[in-house]
């Protein structure tokens, strides 16, 4: 059987992953490709470190230009995480004739426009299914298998990290430090969790679906987004209490011709698919104009999971689907955005409201006295008796009828600074 040489820059986690499968499973992916898919060359930084899988000899290197000077090797899979070196290497491998197989949303969420420009320019390609939501394959699901439909609207659990945490806060009542330390200890979460719990990982991936989705231009940094630091076990047991559960969401939908865009945590009905989604699974709802509907769910990051992605888009590489499908995909192209942002001030809904109030008189009307002002209705209220004195603080629940996102959150601003107020307050969007 014809061979095809590949090579990967990167050995860690999710390199090692890809070449398991490359060299384990073999005949598998040969009979997927009609050739064989033979790892001629892995680059790594240090030849010494010690590896978790055996490499064959001659194969490792440290020495980039034996891939990019090797004219055998038409297509490498890039692992290597952060926006630099990935960003030059990638260049550079584009630039010496090589088609780029990637896992990295950062970089392509930060440089997208150039680095898809600079590889139609010289007859390149690059895939990057497993950029966005590990082994669910939603890349190529929205630009491809679903492109009869006009999308409506996407809500994804993005994030496997924030998903892990807060179910291991809803399902073990574990405080939100104690759950981002298992989540380490599991290798769901990294040493330093910031971009995974603050919403950026979850708005990185969001632009890149939106841009596929809608044909949206839209800087990750740009969307609004919120992380799950301040969420308590409280949060999760009124969520509950109210028949629903917490997800951190990220979500674009069309409003009136015009992109609403959004990533942070979310109270999902009980019943909807989304609020059993547990542990580090990812879950995307896309709905279109022809199909309606469409759920996708699996795990959503994960050396074997991602590594799945990369070798699915490895193969559609080697044997030319992809080479047509980058031609057509507007992917950063010239073309102009096909749709605009939505201010994200005159969104609308409705929303879970969370204070930590003095138990004094008056205080619960201060507050719906400034709601009032704001226009904001309340649809229902818990607040739980006080089991100390007079004085002591006593959590309050509102959910709101609908209200727009600017008047929520100025009010929302206005109680937290009232003189009863203690400790952090927590408001959270509500997906009916």
């Amino acid at each position: 059987m014809e061979k095809t040489k590949v090579a990967i820059v990167g050995m860690g986690t999710v390199g090692t992953g890809v070449a398991r499968l490359l060299l384990d499973y073999g005949d598998r992916t040969a009979r997927h490709a009609g050739r064989i898919l033979w790892l001629e060359k892995v680059v790594v930084r240090d030849l010494s470190k010690a590896r978790d899988m055996e490499i064959p000899e001659g194969v490792l290197t440290d020495d980039l230009a034996e891939v990019t000077e090797h004219p055998d090797i038409g297509c490498v899979v890039q692992v290597i995480g952060g926006l630099e070196p990935a960003r030059s290497i990638m260049i550079r491998l584009l630039e010496s004739g090589k088609d780029v197989v990637t896992a990295n949303k950062a970089l392509l969420a930060e440089h997208g426009p150039e680095l898809f420009d600079r590889a139609r320019q010289l007859g390149r390609a690059i895939a990057f299914d497993a950029a966005v939501a590990g082994g669910i394959p939603i890349v190529t699901n929205i630009s491809q298998c679903l492109s009869a439909n006009g999308i409506q609207s996407i809500h994804g659990i993005l994030n496997g990290t924030c998903n892990f945490v807060i179910s291991q806060m809803d399902e073990l009542g574990t405080d939100y430090q104690e759950a981002v330390r298992e989540a380490q200890r599991c290798g769901y979460a990294e040493a330093d969790p910031t971009t995974d719990v603050d919403g950026s990982d979850a708005a990185q991936k969001l632009a890149l679906l939106s841009h596929l989705a809608f044909g949206a231009r839209v800087h990750w940094e740009d969307i609004p987004r919120k992380g799950i630091e301040l969420l308590g076990p409280e949060d999760l047991r009124f969520a509950r209490e109210l028949g629903y559960r917490v997800k951190l969401l990220a979500v674009a939908q069309l409003v009136q011709d015009e992109l609403e865009l959004h990533v942070g945590p979310q109270l999902v009905r009980s019943d909807s698919p989304l609020a059993d989604v547990g542990s580090a699974y990812n879950a995307i709802r896309v709905v279109g104009d022809a199909i309606g509907r469409a759920w996708f769910h699996g795990m959503g990051a994960g050396q074997m999971p991602t590594a799945s992605a990369i070798v699915a888009d490895l193969i559609d590489m080697v044997v030319g689907r992809t080479a047509i499908t980058f031609r057509t995909l507007e992917l950063w192209s010239e073309q102009p955005a096909r749709v605009m942002p939505r201010d994200s001030g005159t969104a609308s809904g409705r929303y879970y409201l969370r204070f930590t109030a003095r138990d004094h008189p008056g205080v619960l009307a201060e507050i719906t006295g400034t709601l009032g002002r704001h226009g904001i209705s309340i649809a229902s209220f818990i607040q739980h008796e006080s089991e100390g004195q007079l004085g002591d603080n006593v959590p309050l629940v509102i959910m709101t009828h609908e209200s727009t996102e600017g008047a929520t959150q100025r009010a929302f601003n206005e109680i937290c600074e009232m003189e009863m107020i203690d400790g952090p307050s927590v408001r959270m969007r509500v997906l009916d």
